[in-house]
């Protein structure tokens, strides 16, 4: 993946080979720590004697916590530091993610899961801020696309892991073994190699701080209407509203297959722990190709909502495909399920990009937490819903499917109004002044 951002741009490399690997493996971990729950969910159910609904709800129980401090995080990331907002958060979702292996009854699980939302709200905002001060617009879709590989690389890993610690053990070593990662790796990491700006790190050469900052500086020139805009022009943007709905039906499709991915694959193959934890790894290795060539394709066109409604379709039709085809044809389903996890994740650069677009710098933070804060309330929808169609079906997951790829299809539908305020206006510009910063 270095090599891609190496070929990609001849200046400024360092920040994609420094501050992007670090930010993916703090998420990985956050990613790891939010859905090892759908490996655990067979544990849940003889141990703790919960049905399919109430395994939904404490998977999507998650992100009501998450969404208390979306809007506070990017806030405070742009206006102090985001250095210290994510490294003081790992420590404490760390300490809840353990947490979770101790639970002794339902109730326990559902505040532990809530208060392990809280704990990581406000990162994801807080990260995409960062990586706005480090890229300018015309990098953004890609930038962003590289570091949201880490859901892609989150779930490769998750998946084998989790299945490999279930084949010896329990779900409550699961959380307590992948609860510590944020203690071990993720902390020191963070702390020892991530800088707020170009300006704080020692590490950043004069040509590439001036890279970066002459391009950040194009940016804000291009769009000076908007120099003065206030928190209240997030609230009252309709842009920002819209990109909140096409976030929200999103997380809706995406973590219901994430979170009842492992059980789907169970029904499918028939396999074991470690079986089944290989095979749930397969569509995120697609994913991350899709996810890298989605955003290059439109950093070129600019057209972020074409993209993201494209991705969503795909999508959409090879989750049914899948379902409906899984009792028949196991191979065929297992591809179009990966298929349908490459759709739901493709979309990430190109819709970050559109809305880091839709507010001025200023107030990028605020607009994105709300957008990720209500949002993904659809990671809540998504799993309790799946398993209540389930319930309601007798264990299929089909009428789940269809719920699931209408919400994404119904995403990328709505993208499309976005076309004016989102998508980023391009010239044909001289091959000699390709390296120069490009304004939006």
């Amino acid at each position: 993946m270095a090599n891609i951002a190496h070929t990609a741009l001849p200046v400024g490399r360092k920040r994609w080979t420094r501050l992007i690997p670090v930010a993916i493996i703090v998420y990985i971990i956050s990613f790891m720590d939010r859905t090892n729950i759908g490996f655990a969910l067979n544990g849940l159910h003889k141990d703790l004697g919960i049905d399919a609904a109430q395994q939904g709800l404490a998977a999507g129980i998650f992100f009501i916590g998450y969404l208390t401090l979306q809007i506070p995080g990017g806030y405070l990331a742009e206006r102090w530091s985001a250095k210290k907002f994510v490294g003081i958060m790992i420590l404490i979702w760390g300490v809840l993610a353990v947490l979770c292996g101790f639970v002794q009854n339902f109730g326990q699980l559902l505040v532990v899961r809530f208060f392990l939302g809280v704990a990581e709200a406000g990162i994801w905002p807080a990260i995409l801020v960062l990586i706005s001060h480090w890229f300018p617009a015309k990098e953004r879709a890609r930038a962003y696309a590289f570091w949201m590989m880490n859901i892609a690389i989150a779930s490769i890993i998750t998946a084998p892991l989790s299945g490999w610690i279930l084949s010896f053990s329990d779900w409550r070593t699961l959380f307590i073994v992948e609860g510590l990662f944020p203690f071990i790796i993720a902390a020191p990491i963070w702390w020892i190699f991530i800088s707020d700006r170009p300006r704080n790190a020692s590490w950043c050469t004069a040509e590439e701080r001036a890279y970066i900052e002459n391009g950040l500086a194009a940016d804000a020139a291009a769009e000076p209407q908007q120099a003065h805009a206030s928190i209240r022009h997030v609230f009252s943007n309709s842009i920002v509203w819209r990109l909140t709905l096409v976030y929200f039906l999103i997380q809706i499709g995406f973590y219901g297959i994430n979170i009842w991915l492992p059980k789907v694959v169970k029904t499918i193959t028939g396999g074991s722990s470690i079986e089944v934890g290989f095979v749930t790894a397969i569509p995120y290795v697609l994913a991350m190709f899709a996810l890298w060539y989605n955003a290059k394709a439109a950093d070129k066109s600019g057209r972020y909502s074409t993209h993201v409604l494209l991705s969503m379709a795909v999508g959409a039709v090879a989750l049914v495909i899948s379902v409906a085809t899984g009792n028949s044809m196991p191979f065929l389903a297992i591809a179009f399920i990966s298929i349908a996890v490459a759709g739901a994740l493709a979309y990430d650069g190109p819709f970050w990009a559109s809305a880091s677009r839709a507010m001025p710098v200023a107030v990028a933070g605020t607009a994105m937490g709300l957008i990720n804060a209500v949002g993904n309330l659809g990671g809540f929808v998504g799993p309790y819903v799946g398993g209540f169609l389930q319930d309601a079906t007798h264990g299929s997951f089909l009428a789940a499917s269809i719920f699931l790829a209408a919400c994404l299809l119904a995403a990328g539908l709505v993208m499309l109004t976005l076309r004016r305020g989102g998508d980023r206006p391009t010239t044909v510009t001289p091959k000699a002044h390709h390296q120069s910063p490009a304004t939006h």
